[in-house]
Parts: C-alpha cells; sequence; structure tokens
C-alpha cells in the first residue's frame, strides 16, 4: 500500500471513530510504528486529524465541536493520570463525591474504587462502569439518568432534577476548556446545565484539566474561573494560565510529570 493510500485509510477511520491508535494501526498495516506517526504527523500538518499522545482524534474545527469518549481518552493520558492521581488524596472514606463526564475524572473514579464508604454520583456512564466492575460493597454509586451525549454523558431535565435533590461534599469537574475570558467550558449547552447543577449542590468544586484545557473556548460556560476551589492540572500549563488562574481560584496544584509529585501549589482569593 503507498503512503498516500495508508493515510486516506486512516484518515478515514478516525473520522468513522473519533480516534486511533499507533499501535493499533501499526499492526492492521503491517507497518512500523514509526511509519505510522509519519503518516500521523502529514496529515496533522494538513488540518485533517489532531496528532496526540499515541495516536491520533478527530481535529476540532468549533466551539460546538464535541469528541466522543474514546477520542478523547488517547489524548494526554499520562498528564490525566498523574492530575487524577493527586485529586484522589483529596477524598476522604466516607465522603459524598461527585465525578462529571469526561475522560479525566474516568481516570480519578479508577483511583477510588478502593475508598471505603464512598456515596458517588455521577453523569457518566464510563464513570459509573468502573465503579460497577471494581468498586467497593459499601460504595453506593448514583447515576443520574438522562439524554446521552457523544461523550458518554447523562444531561438534561432528568439530570438536573435528580441532582438538585443531593447534597455534596465535593464534585470534581472535567471541562472541555478553560479561558481567561469564557471561564470553564462545554461544547454542549446541556451538558453546561447539568454540570452548573452539580456545582450548586456540592460544598466544594475541584476542577481537573490538562494542560491542552487551557485557551480551548467551547459554546457554553460551565462558570467563571473564581467559581472553583481548586484546580489541578499538570506542569506542562502555560506561564499565562498560572498567572490568570493562581488569581482567579483559590488553590492551584500544578502535578510534576517527572515525579507525580505537587509542582507548585498556589492560594489566594477568587477574583
Amino acid at each position: 500500500m503507498l503512503a498516500r493510500q495508508r493515510q486516506a485509510a486512516i484518515l478515514e477511520r478516525v473520522r468513522a471513530t473519533g480516534g486511533v491508535r499507533v499501535s493499533e494501526l501499526a499492526a492492521e498495516f503491517g507497518v512500523s510504528d514509526m511509519t505510522i506517526r509519519r503518516d500521523l504527523d502529514a496529515l496533522d500538518a494538513q488540518g485533517l486529524l489532531a496528532k496526540v499522545h499515541g495516536g491520533a482524534t478527530v481535529a476540532d474545527t468549533s466551539a460546538a465541536d464535541e469528541p466522543g469518549f474514546d477520542a478523547k481518552s488517547v489524548r494526554q493520558p499520562a498528564e490525566k493520570g498523574l492530575i487524577a492521581t493527586h485529586a484522589a488524596r483529596l477524598v476522604r472514606p466516607g465522603a459524598a463525591v461527585a465525578l462529571s463526564a469526561g475522560t479525566t475524572t474516568a481516570a480519578l473514579a479508577r483511583r477510588l474504587v478502593d475508598v471505603p464508604g464512598l456515596t458517588v454520583v455521577t453523569n457518566s456512564l464510563p464513570v459509573a462502569e468502573v465503579f460497577h466492575t471494581g468498586g467497593r460493597s459499601d460504595q453506593s454509586v448514583i447515576l443520574t439518568g438522562g439524554v446521552r451525549t457523544p461523550s458518554d454523558a447523562l444531561v438534561g431535565p432528568l439530570a438536573v432534577a435528580a441532582i438538585r435533590s443531593l447534597h455534596l461534599d465535593v464534585l470534581f469537574l472535567g471541562v472541555h476548556g478553560i479561558s481567561e475570558r469564557a471561564g470553564y467550558t462545554t461544547p454542549n449547552l446541556m451538558e453546561a446545565e447539568t454540570n452548573q447543577a452539580l456545582m450548586a449542590s456540592a460544598d466544594r468544586l475541584v476542577v481537573l484539566a490538562d494542560h491542552t484545557k487551557w485557551g480551548l473556548v467551547g459554546l457554553c460556560s460551565i462558570g467563571e474561573l473564581g467559581c472553583a476551589d481548586v484546580v489541578v492540572v499538570d506542569d506542562r500549563l502555560p506561564e499565562e494560565g498560572r498567572r490568570v488562574l493562581g488569581e482567579r481560584v483559590t488553590e492551584l496544584i500544578v502535578v510534576e510529570r517527572a515525579t507525580g509529585n505537587r509542582a507548585a501549589a498556589t492560594e489566594g482569593t477568587p477574583a
């Protein structure tokens, strides 16, 4: 197969499934990982897809684009894992915690399955599945119900009505984008409303976001930067992002990729 034919087949696969992995493509086409990476580089340079760690996803083209869960799961997996590991340390046994939809919150779920006595509220099908298959018998999981989005979130009036009757200790919120102007955003209008209901029911808000979320603006704002009590990010967050978030949120936690330790913590008063 010629390189051009192989790249066309890769692009078709990305558009059909939302995301691909280098290892899977190499095995399928009988070529080396390096060859596939060169193919992805060429397609990325043309703006036809977005190359990510270990694979590629559909290129984001507008504020309303909403990648599927599988497509997002191949983006920055190492950073998301470190953020989730640190966030898990903020959870005490017996707490009532909410996890919004998202791949970083799903990573957090995998680190909470051994915490005793948790009550977990979520509008995420993947998060609920993590606790269903690997959780403890003394944990309770409440799945909100609602209309399913491309990112496997449950949203809409049913979800909002269920959430409004609850009182939660902490919400761990995954977001599509963060910007100084728009705050925390999502490409889905109903998901924004559902996340706002989760925020209103929680005593504390912890936002989980890798560095690629900075400067990205989705269609709908969830809340201003200052509504978060804690933001946990990786150390590739640009200096501008560190400065702005450090000024706006109560605590900014930057986790080092090399060690997994907290690299910096900025405490202040929300603007």
